[in-house]
């Protein structure tokens, strides 16, 4: 019976086991130990133990790798064994892993940037559109988590991410069709039926159907999202996880500067095929680069069979889902707690930025507009925040290009988290009926980030190792990424105390420019540091899975009751995932709401010159940056202290 359970893993493994599992098979086996040297339980675990990351992985302290070949060492650069799916992955894999977040991000630019004025033309007030947008925090807070854990639990043969990913995208798509196409749809059903197209009834009819696809696309908008931050953090492994967030990063900053250019193109005139109006042939853009981008991520990337995990810890009811969220929150782990923290602060400060820059940038330039005519009509009034947009959007351009080359340029200056997994010769057991190796390869230099590994190929050559050294000296010693999120913590709440001494455009384009940098951080940092504790917790579930199999199939019973089962009970991607994003969504509603109140007791009447009620609101979440800069500060920082075996504890600074 042990003999064919034996058998059974064996199959089983070398599914989960990378390319060189196989290999390893037709290598000459080792002479079985004598069974008085090493149990033959015990020896298997003990093989599996090596293969495991550590949860508190240590920097290396043998000499071996580039520090040991004369490379300057980085003191916060840990490292850890190899463990299942941690081999090095190219550059074109994290693209084609990320590509996803790129189409989502034309599709959120499009109806943040047009929303409002398409919502507006179809009658809707501007009262009832703040109750529109408040879709977004409340689908963020509500859907991601609840995705999170339905994918979490997902045991479709081609992957737990990909089903919610391709139905999201599917429903995006087809909400931006029936929102662009509003009017036409409603007044061709209502037609039909005799309706007068231009009655009030007609209009309440269009503006309801219009409403109730804003919340269908934040809620498949978000579908979207919670499916591609878990299928990034499931297939990257954690020494690259910081490259694949930045990849992100940059990819998202495509997608905003492609969003921003948008509103300098007549587009109905260069493809009026897609549409007669702008917003039209935006969504039908949006539609066509979500459905592509992710699509090619789902055929190019391939998850694991989530079938062999087992059969899922719970099934997901609207009851027993908030019992697992709150019970999710209780035991987040202390590192991504900390970051949930900043993160709830960080967008109190940055909500009230994204949605309200261009209107102080515009009010600085109408400002000496209307203090030399304080008579003009409404009409005057509206064409010079027509122009003043217009200048707030460009404002808003070299934003996006400022965080879009702040992206590239980061990951080769701050000091990587993480390294490749070293060499090591091979290992091979006998006693369970499995033989596993792993081949001795070329190990990716120690100094390099792991955003250069994923540009270099590992070779042995010569000029490898120079470009390895040469590229480790653009790193800054003390500059880990925890730290570079702390410094763009306290360079927006600076910019932000600036807005009283900017008078001109100029300056003021220059400012926003400047919390370019601090953006760019603000979408890697956080996801990067999370995404790196996930993926250490999951590739050691991993391996404990495969200790206890070990154990099952060596004895022929299930008696494995231990503290590694009740290991495996721990949250995965998309349950943490979905409640960072809660930690995103629900401030926005505190910062709506603060911003409310400072615009009814700071604001002028329209038209007016001197109005600094956005400028103030701005202030305030130049605040709300200062606690977050703070909260940083409680994140611990891991240090290698010395050997684990030594009993040195890692440091926290």
């Amino acid at each position: 019976m042990a003999h064919a359970l034996s058998d059974s893993l064996k199959l089983q493994l070398s599914k989960e086991s990378p390319p060189e599992y196989e290999e390893a098979e037709t290598r000459p086996k080792p002479a079985p130990q004598s069974s008085s040297s090493t149990p033959r339980t015990n020896r298997s675990l003990e093989i599996l133990d090596e293969q495991s990351p550590l949860l508190s992985p240590k920097q290396s302290s043998d000499g071996e790798g580039d520090a040991g070949r004369g490379a300057a060492p980085q003191a916060d650069t840990l490292e850890w064994n190899e463990g299942d799916g941690q081999e090095t992955k190219s550059v074109w894999y994290l693209i084609l892993l990320t590509l996803g977040i790129g189409g989502l991000q034309i599709a959120w630019s499009v109806e943040l940037s047009n929303g409002s004025p398409y919502l507006l033309s179809l009658g809707m007030t501007k009262a009832l559109l703040a109750l529109v947008w408040i879709a977004g925090p409340i689908s963020g807070t509500i859907v991601q988590p609840y995705v999170g854990i339905r994918s979490d639990n997902c045991r479709v043969s081609w992957g737990k991410r990909k089903p919610f990913m391709l139905a999201g995208a599917s429903a995006t798509i087809l909400s931006l069709m029936a929102l662009a196409w509003t009017r036409e749809i409603v007044h061709g059903i209502l037609w039909s039926f005799g309706a007068d197209v231009e009655s009030h009834g007609v209009k309440v009819v269009t503006i309801t159907f219009a409403i109730v696809f804003v919340y269908i696309l934040d809620f498949a908008i978000n579908t979207v999202q919670a499916g591609v931050r878990a299928f990034i953090v499931d297939n990257a492994p954690t020494h690259q996880q910081e490259a694949a967030n930045a990849w992100a990063g940059r990819i998202t900053g495509v997608g905003n500067i492609l969003g921003y250019l948008s509103g300098y193109v007549n587009l109905p005139r260069i493809v009026p095929i897609f549409g007669n109006t702008q917003f039209k042939v935006l969504c039908v853009i949006a539609s066509f680069a979500l459905g592509s981008t992710v699509t090619i991520s789902c055929l190019f990337i391939h998850e694991r069979d989530p079938r062999l995990e087992g059969v899922p810890s719970s099934q997901v009811g609207l009851r027993s889902f908030f019992r697992q969220v709150f019970k999710s929150m209780k035991r987040l782990p202390p590192q991504i707690r900390k970051v949930c923290e900043v993160q709830f602060f960080n967008w109190i400060g940055w909500f009230p930025f994204l949605f309200y820059i261009t209107t102080y940038i515009g009010q600085i330039y109408v400002n000496p507009i209307f203090a030399e005519n304080p008579d003009l009509s409404p009409a005057e009034i509206d064409a010079a925040w027509e122009s003043a947009t217009r200048v707030g959007t460009f404002a808003l351009l070299v934003f996006a290009i400022t965080s879009f080359v702040s992206n590239i340029l980061l990951p080769f200056i701050i000091v990587p988290t993480y390294r490749a997994p070293q060499a090591r010769p091979i290992d091979s057991f006998h006693s369970s009926g499995m033989h596993h190796a792993r081949p001795s390869t070329p190990g990716t230099p120690c100094t390099m980030s792991a955003s250069m590994t994923s540009f270099f190929p590992v070779t042995n050559s010569d000029t490898h190792s120079r470009l390895a050294r040469l590229l480790s000296t653009l790193q800054i010693p003390w500059l880990t990424l925890r730290r570079a999120w702390l410094l763009s913590h306290l360079l927006f709440a600076a910019c932000m105390v600036f807005t009283f001494f900017v008078t001109s455009i100029e300056g003021a384009t220059a400012l926003v420019g400047l919390v370019g940098l601090a953006w760019a951080l603000s979408l890697w940092a956080p996801f990067a540091l999370i995404s790196a504790e996930i993926s250490k917790r999951d590739a050691d579930a991993r391996v404990r899975r495969r200790r206890r199999d070990v154990y099952r199939a060596n004895n022929g019973d299930n008696n494995y009751d231990n503290e590694d089962d009740a290991k495996g009970s721990e949250d995965q991607a998309g349950v943490i995932l979905g409640l960072h994003n809660v930690s995103i969504a629900s401030p926005q509603i505190i910062a709506t709401l603060v911003s409310s109140a400072i615009f009814r007791a700071a604001q002028k009447p329209r038209g007016t010159a001197g109005d600094n009620s956005v400028a103030w609101v701005l202030r305030f979440g130049g605040c709300a940056a200062l606690v977050a800069a703070y909260m940083v500060t409680r994140i611990a920082e891991e240090r290698d202290e010395g050997k684990e075996n030594d009993g040195d504890a890692v440091g926290v600074v």
